[in-house]
């Protein structure tokens, strides 16, 4: 009998901060400039991974415009 591991997890990661003017649509907390990386992994084992930045809520951690 195999066993099969289908385990796919994404962690998205804030690499740094900037501070942007702005608030957030939600929350109304205040909006920062992040640069951000998503590793995508199976098994425990990454095999893609991807930079981008992205305006993040400081307050509520809400993606407010991404570019990737």
């Amino acid at each position: 009998m195999a066993i099969f591991c289908f385990l796919v997890d994404q962690r998205k990661q804030v690499r740094g901060r900037k501070p942007a003017a702005g608030l957030c649509s939600r929350c109304g907390g205040g909006a920062v400039v992040a640069d951000m990386r998503t590793s995508t992994r199976f098994c425990g084992l990454p095999f893609y991974r991807k930079a981008w930045k992205a305006i993040v809520c400081h307050f509520c951690g809400a993606v407010l415009k991404s570019y990737h």
